[in-house]
This record gives structure tokens, C-alpha cells and sequence, in this order.
């Protein structure tokens, strides 16, 4: 099959795979951002681009992995849908989202992989203090519907502000790519964003911006797979299962070495050069984990009805993958 890679530098990312004909069997698609809150898909890519593959090692022989990088939820799970990508690092919220519109049939997820990471900042000079001075202003977030969007919105709504869906809102929300953010903010498009780091430590470094409100212990990013892979492939799905949780606690006992690989891997897809100093920042805001928060996801599923992504709840427990 013959696929196309189209890297989109410093604009709506990303590396996408297109093709026709019969999917090779013995190539493994694996998605994630190049986010610092993504940092194990990250960090597995920017290896394999060295050479040094670390999820490869636990495939069997003849076996490949393309690792394939998007700028946003949405976008992952709609290449989970088409069966073009087999297992992604991705938000909680798109996660779920692609759970229940497949009705619970196309999306089952594996592993923590980063709490934390994510918040609200503002422009200082915009004098607010509270949620009601969110009246009237433009926040910028990643994209509709995914992990930060949905958050934004939650956190508007449990404080009492309407968002603008076209005319009589509070606040409006500025879907906008992380690399555009910055750009944006700058120039006052937008009063305040809802992002992740790099982007988060970026704004604050580069824009003066300052930081509103932080969750340290909300789930960022979680590991999951199709299902149809699981089931045609459990073996392989379990191996780079163990990869992930195997990467997970390497991170945690070499934070400089991972930290400049994120920095590369970053800089290899998206163009944009974070200093050391900024990385170790953002990487100060996040815990690495393989624990699933299911509490916590499980929030996102009402914070999902609250914004109006998700019509009703439904039963969670098929999604909550585990091998026996």
C-alpha cells in the first residue's frame, strides 16, 4: 500500500496517512501530539527517527511501526474510525467521545500516560481576577471538543457564564491550533487560552502571559487502541501496551535525557526550537503515569454533557481495557 506523509511545519499539523489497497499487516500506525503531555509518543518517535526504536524492540521480527503525529483529538480518533491508526496517545475527552459515538464498539483504552500539564492563563493586563471577568473576552483552545476545549467550557459553565455559540453568549471560545495560539495572543485575537505544554510555559515566557487556573491531578493524556486491533492483533496490542508502561518509568528515572528528546522530537515535526529551560518548566507541571485516573475520566464524561458533546451517559465499562 502506498501511503503519503504530508508534515504540515508550523500550521495545522499533521503527518497523515492516506493509501489504497490492502493495509500491510505487519505495520503497527501508532498516533500522539507533539506535546511535552505527550511525551512518551514523542519520545518513542524521535527514536525511532534515530535509529534506536524503543516500541519496535517489542514487536516480533518483521514487524514496523509508523508513528503518525496529529494536532488534536478530534483528528486521532476520526483515523481510528477509518482504521487508519491502531493505538494513539490522545485526550480523555476525545477518547470518550469516540467511545460513544461508535456506541461503545470502536475505542478501548489502555493506560494512563500524563496527569496534569494543562491550564488557563490570561493577559495581565487585562485585570482578571475572577470568572465573571471572563465577560465579554476570547479564549483560545486546541481544538472543538477536545481535552482543553471541553475543559474550558465545563469550567464556564460550573461558573455560571454562557459561551457564544453564534449570538448572546458571555464568552467566546477561539478554536485555534497550539503553534497559532501564541501568534493570536500576541496580537489580541484572544484574551486568555486553554492549552497544554510546551504551549502553556511558551505563553508564559514569550507573551507574558500568566496562569489563571491549573489542575495538576487532571488526566491529560491517555494511551489507547482500536478495538478491531485488540481483537485481530491482542498479542502485539499487550507488547506495546508493556512498551508504553516500560518508556513510562524510564521517563521518570531519566528526566534530562527525556526531556531533550522531547525537545527534539518536537522540534523535528513542528519546527518550533523550546529551549531546555522552557521544557523543564512544562515538565514540572506533569506526572507520567500508566495508572488509569478512572475517576477522573469518568468527569469528562460529565463535563462532555454539560458543554452538549454528549447527549446521555451510557455504560463505561467496556472502555476500560484490560488484557487477561
Amino acid at each position: 500500500m502506498k501511503k503519503t506523509l504530508i508534515i504540515a511545519m508550523m500550521l495545522p499539523l499533521a503527518f497523515g496517512l492516506f493509501g489504497c489497497g490492502k493495509k500491510n499487516s505487519k505495520v503497527v500506525n501508532v498516533g500522539f501530539f507533539p506535546n511535552v503531555t505527550h511525551a512518551q509518543g514523542v519520545i518513542a518517535y524521535q527514536l525511532s527517527q534515530e535509529g534506536r526504536g524503543w516500541f519496535e524492540k517489542y514487536l516480533p521480527e518483521g514487524y514496523k511501526i509508523e508513528w503518525i503525529s496529529f494536532n488534536a483529538g478530534p483528528s486521532a480518533i476520526n483515523s481510528i474510525f477509518g482504521g487508519d491508526l491502531d493505538l494513539t496517545y490522545v485526550g480523555p475527552n476525545p477518547a470518550i467521545n469516540g467511545f460513544i459515538k461508535s456506541g461503545g464498539k470502536s475505542v478501548r483504552l489502555l493506560a494512563g500516560s500524563a496527569d496534569g500539564g494543562a491550564g488557563l492563563l490570561v493577559n495581565p493586563k487585562l485585570g482578571i481576577k475572577k470568572p465573571q471577568d471572563f465577560k465579554g473576552k476570547v479564549i483560545g483552545t486546541p481544538q472543538r471538543a477536545n481535552t482543553q476545549d471541553v475543559a474550558c467550557r465545563a469550567w464556564l459553565i460550573a461558573n455560571g457564564l454562557k459561551i457564544n455559540e453564534g449570538a448572546g453568549g458571555d464568552v467566546e471560545i477561539m478554536p485555534t491550533d497550539n503553534p497559532q495560539q501564541l501568534l493570536s495572543f500576541r496580537r489580541g485575537d484572544m484574551n486568555a487560552v486553554w492549552t497544554v505544554e510546551p504551549w502553556v510555559s511558551r505563553l508564559e515566557a514569550e507573551a507574558g502571559a500568566k496562569m489563571f487556573y491549573f489542575e495538576r491531578d487532571a488526566v491529560t493524556t491517555v494511551f489507547i487502541a482500536r478495538t478491531a486491533f485488540i481483537n485481530e492483533k491482542p498479542e502485539i496490542a499487550k507488547a506495546l501496551l508493556k512498551a508504553h508502561e516500560d518508556l513510562t518509568k524510564w521517563i521518570n528515572e531519566n528526566p534530562k535525557e527525556a526531556q531533550e528528546l522531547v525537545r527534539k522530537g518536537i522540534k523535528n515535526i513542528t519546527g518550533a526550537d523550546f529551549s531546555p529551560e522552557l521544557i523543564a518548566s512544562a515538565w514540572n507541571r506533569i506526572t507520567f503515569t500508566p495508572n488509569l485516573n478512572r475517576a477522573g475520566i469518568e468527569k469528562f464524561v460529565d463535563d462532555s454533557i454539560s458543554c452538549g458533546f454528549i447527549d446521555k451517559k451510557m455504560d463505561m465499562n467496556p472502555l476500560f481495557f484490560k488484557f487477561e
